[in-house]
């Protein structure tokens, strides 16, 4: 049985805040709930984007998916990362 949308929704956002990566395909979170068809997915993870819980995050030809602030943290740790090599 699916999962209501409230608890699919706490899933990806728990998934999100989570994962190793900062930033994950929408693929990646059809593991939240199997019996979801993949539109359902995508539509709750854009109404966390629009809840303003989460953010689109782009790499110029692909769209994906991160928890608010993670995007950024990413990035500036890797300037952080880069800055203590030289």
């Amino acid at each position: 049985m699916a999962m209501s949308k409230d608890e699919l929704k706490a899933a990806i956002l728990e998934k999100s805040q989570k994962a190793v990566k900062g930033q994950l395909y929408i693929k990646d979170f059809y593991e939240c709930d199997p019996d979801a068809k993949p539109r359902e997915v995508k539509n709750a993870a854009n109404e966390l984007v629009k809840e303003g819980k989460m953010d689109f995050w782009s790499s110029g030809s692909t769209t994906m998916y991160a928890a608010k602030g993670r995007a950024k943290n990413e990035e500036t740790r890797d300037a952080e990362e880069g800055h203590k090599n030289d």
